[in-house]
């Protein structure tokens, strides 16, 4: 079986963890190995790496017969992880939001999700300068597997997105490129500009500082 065979099952066995996880609130080794049809070796190996990954936590408890009963549940970051299964639900929320005629309503409505997803990060935003802001960017979408990167090498720093986030939405209404660059200068305190875009046949799409 080739490398990307391994990854893409490795991922889908991780997602079916994540979703029992989210459904079920606690289990322990035996509930899941029940759920999914599989050894509780094999499930061990999956929670030790979402745990080594920050998305599954650990509780222990004793037992009437005197063993320690272990457990497991969705940190903060696993639960927002789980929460990616929505797409189909962000592409009719923003189908809605293209219907809306008057621009101004339309545009103020985009700036008030820019907002308020720049709230939600807000709370593990620590950095003072766009630098070191703009790396915590790069974590938290790295996180999602959302490659970013940071050019610090001219006076003023880039931010640079490899893979757009919101792929099917940016082909239907670029304006979803603008929601972006709203949250983006409101998590770095700072008005930037998109100066390149993939949907305008660049390789990445570039946020620098005005």
């Amino acid at each position: 079986m080739s490398t990307a065979n391994t990854d893409s099952s490795k991922e889908r066995t991780d997602r079916t963890v994540l979703d029992l996880l989210c459904r079920l609130e606690s289990v322990t080794v035996g509930d899941l190995a029940r759920e999914m049809g599989v050894t509780a070796t094999a499930v061990r190996q999956r929670l030790n790496r979402l745990m080594g990954q920050g998305i599954v936590t650990r509780t222990t408890a004793g037992s009437s017969r005197g063993r320690p009963c272990h457990h497991y549940r969705l940190t903060e970051k696993g639960r927002r992880t789980t929460g990616e299964n929505f797409a189909d639900l962000a592409h009719a929320l923003w189908k809605e939001i293209q219907e809306i005629e008057d621009a101004d309503i339309r545009t103020g409505l985009l700036s008030r999700l820019a907002q308020g997803l720049a709230s939600a990060y807000a709370p593990i935003m620590t950095g003072t300068t766009p630098s070191e802001r703009m790396l915590e960017i790069k974590q938290i979408f790295g996180e999602r597997n959302i490659p970013f990167s940071v050019d610090e090498s001219q006076s003023l720093p880039k931010l640079t997105v490899h893979a757009c986030p919101y792929p099917g939405l940016a082909t239907e209404d670029r304006t979803i490129c603008a929601m972006e660059k709203n949250l983006f200068s409101n998590l770095l305190m700072e008005d930037v500009t998109l100066t390149t875009c993939q949907l305008d046949g660049a390789t990445c799409c570039t946020f620098e500082m005005n």
